[in-house]
């Protein structure tokens, strides 16, 4: 019973074995049956085709591209289209801040104009009252009044007050200047930063377009705080010479008031064309004689002072005048004249006296506005004098 199960078992190991060498077999030779094919097909095909026939169409699908038709644009929709709100771009921080100092300066600027606007209100009130002030001392003096009025001084002191209150004006307009030059500056710095802006990058086109808003806004804010510059510094310089010149002609109705007599303007403004004026001197021993000359030399005044209170300034006056308007750079020379006749004692005295006289005469001449530096005072006896005298020579 064994020995056939192991006479089956030997025989069915060799039958399998048998079966596998037979396959292995056919399969070879089937595999070198199709290389062999697969030689002989290689052989038949070329592999470069020449042809002069069309392209297949399959290929020519992936040769040729197809022509494609778009939509015409107008140029309606091309003008016409408006950017979305994309947010906020990186220079879109950069004009919030040029804006918000654009602001500030404006804001300053309308400050400092209305300051002005009212210094001016001010001053156009108060150069009223101080005119409408002088006008009536003219008008008095030149109708006649006594000397030293008391009406006439008050009118006087007001214009004389108004005068400070001038200076302290023009002081209050420099600090004004100053204010506005630095608003100026500050304006002109703004317009160069919104122009320097162009040239950041990570703009979109809408913040171009507020940069030139912002710009020309800026632009404007600075022309006109440069004209209002231009307007207080005017007022500067016409405040000031006019202040110069009100205080020398106060110094000669000063003179008038305390005389009761109208004189004119200050000596310091004379000249620049010739005016020919004609007076009649007040009855004193003061004469203006225009043709007499001394030494060579031309008198314009000749002052007697034979009395305690000789009226000498208005014919004074009215000499230089005439004569500085004749020549505007001209120079005199103040003689104090003695008489020689008598003892030494009375020459001591008279020579004393003339001296006095001459420099009365001298104040008088700066109060009505000649400098001092265009007279020259000398000193002289005459034989032929009765009482000290003063000579007035133009040079």
């Amino acid at each position: 019973m064994i020995m056939m199960d192991i006479t089956s078992y030997l025989n069915g190991r060799a039958f399998v074995k048998k079966a596998l060498l037979t396959s292995s077999c056919v399969a070879a030779t089937l595999a070198f049956s199709g290389i062999d094919a697969f030689a002989q097909q290689q052989a038949k095909t070329p592999s470069l085709i020449i042809s002069s026939g069309p392209l297949p169409e399959a290929l020519q699908e992936k040769v040729y591209t197809k022509p494609v038709q778009v939509r015409e644009i107008t140029a309606q929709e091309v003008i016409s289209g408006v950017y979305p709100d994309d947010g906020s771009s990186a220079v879109a921080g950069r004009i919030a801040e040029l804006n918000t100092e654009l602001s500030r300066i404006q804001s300053r600027a309308t400050s400092l104009a209305g300051e002005l606007a009212a210094v001016q209100r001010e001053n156009e009130a108060q150069t009223a009252d101080y005119y409408a002030g002088i006008a009536t001392i003219n008008t008095q003096l030149q109708s006649g009044t006594t000397p030293g009025n008391p009406r006439l001084v008050a009118k006087l002191r007001e214009a004389e007050q108004y005068v400070e209150t001038l200076g302290a004006r023009i002081t209050e307009l420099n600090a004004l200047s100053n204010n506005i030059s630095e608003a100026a500056t500050q304006a002109n710095f703004l317009v160069e930063s919104a122009q320097s802006a162009f040239k950041l990058s990570g703009a979109f086109e809408e913040d171009h377009i507020r940069l030139a808003e912002l710009e020309d806004s800026a632009t404007g804010t600075l022309v006109l705080i440069e004209r209002m510059l231009d307007t207080v510094n005017e007022d500067i310089m016409r405040n000031s010479a006019y202040l110069a010149t009100e205080r020398e002609n106060l110094r000669m109705l000063a003179i008038g008031v305390e005389k009761g007599d109208l004189y004119g303007k200050s000596l310091a403004k004379s000249g620049g064309g010739f005016q020919q004026a004609s007076y009649s001197p007040a009855p004193s021993s003061a004469t203006a004689p225009s043709s007499q000359s001394v030494n060579g030399q031309r008198i314009l005044a000749k002052i007697k002072f034979d009395r305690p209170d000789v009226n000498y300034e208005q014919p004074v006056y009215m000499a230089v005048n005439q004569a500085l308007e004749r020549y505007p750079n001209a120079r005199f020379d103040l003689v104090a004249v003695n008489p020689t006749g008598g003892n030494a004692a009375e020459v001591a005295i008279e020579t004393t006296r003339a001296r006095r006289n001459a420099e009365k005469v001298l104040r008088s001449l700066s109060q009505m506005g000649l400098p001092e530096d265009k007279v020259d005072l000398s000193y002289r006896g005459s034989d032929t004098a009765q009482s000290s005298e003063v000579h007035l020579f133009i040079k």
